[in-house]
């Protein structure tokens, strides 16, 4: 098996560019806790380091930038010992990660090319430059795994159009976004390069000089380098129908009640819509439904509110810490990881079955501080 220094590489060039590029392919760039640590590390090393000007991260393959957490590693160590300390240690790394991603002293530029899910939108979102191509595919489908969407996605979906309705929709649902005019209007994505494009920025990147704003020289180049879309956002097509069905803190009841209702339209495409929302929703745990929806409501009437932690990313990563470290135990998340990513059955028996049995206490329970013993998330 290859050593972590081989799946984490870090360069610093000449004019001060530093690159970090993720070369596990064969897991689609899937992160395990060396992995975390040793990205950390290149990063705290360059942020102190007067020499480098800007961070590039990239993957050795074109097919995924990361595909996110070594999840099957982590359910081997839970199965084997379900107080073993990875699970904290996992999250911890992760989320810690993103807010030094951030916070990000220097410019960070991320290209986000082939897939990028789960901790790879955490490694990439809530950074400063954010580089989609025709092929990136990002989703958050976590509650098909008896997890939630984390890494921070509440955070960005918050933002997202029509009051956060946009990122609730794509959170709640799994939704995979296939087109770099979405991605834009999400807000995933700040710049569109063409993945034929991505080598000659590179190389323009590593052969510039940076003087004292490296951001204006940075910003100069991705202007060459991107362009707008081809395409139309697909979303906005039915943003009507999302900020009906996704906004104004709906219960997980009450979507699924609009959704049924929507599935009966006159209008064709309006129906077929519908029921593809209905379909991801259905691959989704009750629990981890209910649970994301009344997380991500939080975070949304927590916009601008400053004297609310959840206003801020590091107190929506200290709540998530909380979550995870709960959501990881139940048997939820052993038996989705079973059907979808072990057996591939794609039949999981979640508990409880339905959404109309989800206690509303239990979910509650896990947004409490965590015990004693147990340290809460530093960032």
């Amino acid at each position: 098996m290859a050593a972590t220094d081989e799946f984490v590489k870090g360069i610093v060039f000449p004019n001060g560019v530093a690159v970090i590029t993720l070369d596990r392919p064969k897991a689609l760039n899937a992160m395990n806790l060396d992995m975390d640590i040793k990205y950390r590390g290149f990063l705290d090393e360059w942020e102190a380091d007067p020499k480098v000007k800007c961070v590039l991260v990239e993957s050795s393959s074109s097919h995924a930038f990361s595909a996110g957490m070594d999840i099957k590693g982590m359910i081997a160590e839970i199965q084997k010992d379900k107080n073993t300390t990875l699970v904290q240690k996992l999250f911890s790394a992760e989320y810690s990660l993103i807010c030094k991603i951030s916070e990000y002293k220097k410019p960070y530029i991320c290209f986000m090319d082939g897939i990028t899910m789960g901790f790879g939108i955490g490694l990439s979102g809530h950074g400063r430059y954010r580089l989609i191509t025709e092929r990136t595919v990002l989703a958050m489908p976590e509650n098909g795994i008896g997890l939630f969407p984390d890494v921070g996605f509440a955070y960005i979906a918050a933002q997202s159009p029509e009051e956060g309705s946009i990122g609730a929709y794509l959170g709640m649902t799994g939704k995979r976004i296939s087109t770099p005019a979405d991605a834009l209007y999400v807000g995933l994505g700040t710049h569109y390069v063409p993945s034929a494009n991505l080598g000659s920025l590179k190389e323009a990147l590593l052969a510039a000089t940076f003087f004292e704003h490296p951001c204006q020289d940075i910003e100069a180049l991705l202007a060459k380098y991107s362009s707008n879309p081809e395409s139309e956002t697909q979303l906005k097509q039915f943003l009507p129908q999302i900020a009906s069905s996704f906004g104004g803190n709906k219960s997980v009841n009450n979507v699924v009640k609009e959704l049924k209702e929507l599935q009966l339209s006159t209008d064709a495409s309006v129906a077929d819509w519908a029921k593809d929302a209905l379909t991801g929703l259905g691959k989704g745990a009750p629990f981890s439904l209910h649970l994301m929806q009344k997380h991500f409501s939080r975070v949304v009437s927590a916009r601008g509110q400053n004297d609310n932690d959840l206003s801020t990313l590091s107190g929506v990563m200290k709540m998530e810490y909380r979550i995870a470290i709960r959501s990881s135990l139940r048997s939820d998340f052993v038996e989705g990881v079973r059907a979808v990513l072990v057996d591939k059955d794609q039949n999981p028996k979640w508990d409880p079955a339905s959404l109309e049995e989800v206690d509303p206490r239990e979910v509650e329970a896990l947004f409490n501080p965590l015990a004693p013993e147990m340290e809460e998330l530093k960032v």
